[in-house]
């Protein structure tokens, strides 16, 4: 170590203690950046970031020199023009801050493709001529239409991590297509011995609410289905057992006081369904009486409010006896 200098010593001290000092260190590409945006962030996170700068070795030395278990894994996502940030903040609202603040720009040639690009099918302001050669010299399909230039269908004219040519970069600019975006471009981010990458930090919010509203009617359906009693199926699960006892004692003929007027019904309707089946001569008196017996059933209960005033006790007990005396003599 007797030719590395002190002031690289010194820089490498200085992050070492940085990254043990603060709970989120992330790691941040600041390439192709303007020197106007970088100093525009820092005044707008100066109360919760801290943003430094170095080479890339001297970064990776103080990661390896960390006492943090795994944070040398940020190493691989020092990517272009590295540099650390340090806070204390939570990284999905300091990338959701970072990714507000970015703005578009044209791609130069040279460049790398931060993202795949796509060139949209749709009309172009061109007019016909050697440009419908250009496009289709760098794989986007393109014919006339109007009178003007028309792209054909979507293309993907660049792959994540793809240089990008002038050729393409002048075409690219031409169409009014900005795939860059200028600001603090945060690649992966250290959390209690968890590396969040972007894929992690980038969330949509009004999905992930769709996302668990949609996990919470799943799990409410299942927790139903499954009869797992909580505080929010405890009505449903009620509700359900009671209509599922009563179905049961109609089909079963059980009475009760909940079921004996549809029990009484349902027999009903079977005799006079099998009534209706037998021509008149072969009823027999006491089927006749029967059938009588129970048409008259509906009648009482609708008869005029002189009975009113009886309790409903009473009058199922009065009309009981009727309706058993013609089922045992249908049945009898």
């Amino acid at each position: 170590m007797a030719h590395v200098s002190q002031q690289k010593k010194n820089v490498v001290a200085e992050f070492t203690k940085l990254i043990d000092e603060y709970d989120i260190v992330g790691a941040v590409n600041m390439e192709n950046l303007p020197a106007k945006t970088v100093q525009s962030m820092r005044d707008q996170l100066r109360d919760t970031v801290l943003l430094k700068m170095s080479k890339r070795r001297l970064l990776a030395v103080a990661l390896k020199n960390s006492k943090k278990k795994g944070v040398d894994a940020l190493i691989p996502h020092l990517k272009g023009m590295p540099a650390l940030l340090f806070t204390k903040e939570s990284p999905f609202k300091l990338y959701k801050t970072l990714k507000k603040n970015k703005s578009t720009a044209a791609i130069k040639g040279g460049q790398v493709a931060p993202s795949d690009i796509v060139v949209p099918a749709g009309p172009t302001s061109f007019a016909p001529g050697p440009v419908i050669g250009e496009l289709g010299s760098v794989g986007i399909k393109a014919g006339i239409d109007g009178g003007k230039v028309a792209i054909k269908a979507d293309s993907v004219v660049a792959k994540e991590g793809d240089v990008v040519s002038d050729k393409l970069a002048g075409l690219l600019t031409r169409l009014g297509i900005e795939p860059m975006e200028i600001g603090l471009d945060l690649t992966a981010a250290y959390e209690a011995g968890d590396i969040l990458t972007k894929a992690v930090l980038d969330v949509d919010e009004e999905q992930y609410i769709a996302d668990m509203e949609t996990a919470a009617a799943w799990a409410f359906n299942l927790a139903v289905n499954a009869a797992y009693p909580t505080q929010e199926t405890i009505t449903v699960l009620v509700t359900n057992a009671f209509s599922e006892a009563r179905n049961l004692a109609i089909n079963e003929d059980i009475l009760t006081d909940l079921t004996v007027g549809d029990t009484l019904a349902k027999v009903y309707g079977q005799m006079l369904a099998v009534a209706s089946s037998l021509p008149d001569e072969a009823l027999s008196e006491e089927l006749k009486g029967a059938s009588a017996s129970l048409a008259a059933a509906p009648a009482q209960e609708a008869a005029p409010a002189q009975e009113a005033s009886a309790p409903a006790e009473e009058k199922k007990e009065e009309e009981a006896p009727d309706a058993a005396a013609g089922l045992g003599a249908l049945f009898g």
